[in-house]
């Protein structure tokens, strides 16, 4: 795990979640975490949650796919705290754990988890090699790692309108490409692995984004959440869609196995 600074604080994590849901901190709510884990079965299984934010998607892998113990981490205690008690609200403390955890390996022994599971948080880290064999470390034989994240289409040199695009975020982005991430996985072990392109999907979601937080619900964002900030969030979208359009930016669904 990597980043260390806060970039989620109270007021800029209310925003999206205005805009992508309750616990939600990446787009596409409960039904793209849905599409993300689709054929897997997750009864009586233990799960890791890679980057777990408020907690949402940590707590409904036990609640919603039938995991018998899922554990979320997180580099920011704030977001820890607020997962921790999503989970105690929910009567489920004891079948989910948050747990903060530093820059680093991940805290595991090995052979832990039946399932590895992020949600859009991996582009934080930029060693996504030495993570990829970290998971791999850390799951059960014929365990999977099943993920979305930001992607780019293209490694090297980013064009301008997506340089702005990264700048404007101001979150760290460490982006890789598809092929980057497929060769990180292939060499750490993972066998059938599959990245599926969600950009088409996510530049509709995006624009309609785009319209509530400029549009009629933007008096009231203003004053829950000040005008600055739903400002910079309006740029932030409008440079987005910019780089979805030309596909450069291209969210991806990724999934490996580890042998058994």
């Amino acid at each position: 795990m990597a980043e260390q600074t806060q970039h989620y604080d109270d007021m800029f994590a209310g925003l999206l979640e205005e805009v992508w849901g309750e616990g939600y901190l990446s787009p596409g709510g409960p039904e793209e975490v849905s599409r993300v884990l689709e054929g897997l079965d997750l009864k009586g299984k233990r799960t890791l949650d890679i980057g777990c934010g408020t907690g949402a998607i940590t707590l409904s892998l036990a609640q919603d796919h039938g995991a018998a113990h899922s554990v979320g981490v997180d580099v920011e205690g704030h977001v820890c705290e607020e997962a921790r008690a999503r989970a105690a609200q929910a009567g489920a403390a004891d079948r989910v754990e948050i747990i903060k955890v530093d820059e680093g390996p991940l805290p595991f022994d090995d052979a832990s988890f039946d399932l590895v599971f992020s949600k859009d948080s991996i582009i934080h880290i930029a060693d996504k090699e030495g993570l990829s064999r970290d998971i791999y470390r850390v799951l059960k034989p014929g365990g999977v790692f099943a993920a979305s994240d930001w992607l780019t289409s293209h490694d090297g040199d980013m064009s301008p309108s997506m340089q702005r695009y990264v700048e404007l975020e101001g979150l760290g982005f460490a982006m890789a490409s598809p092929e980057r991430y497929a060769n990180a996985m292939k060499g750490a072990g993972f066998q059938d692995v599959r990245t599926v392109n969600r950009n088409p999907w996510y530049l509709g979601v995006a624009r309609a984004e785009l319209e509530f937080l400029a549009g009629d619900h933007r008096s009231e964002l203003e004053t829950k959440y000040g005008a600055q900030l739903v400002a910079d969030n309006v740029a932030i979208w409008e440079s987005m869609i910019a780089v979805l359009e030309t596909g450069e930016l291209c969210p991806h669904h990724l999934r490996g196995y580890k042998p058994r």
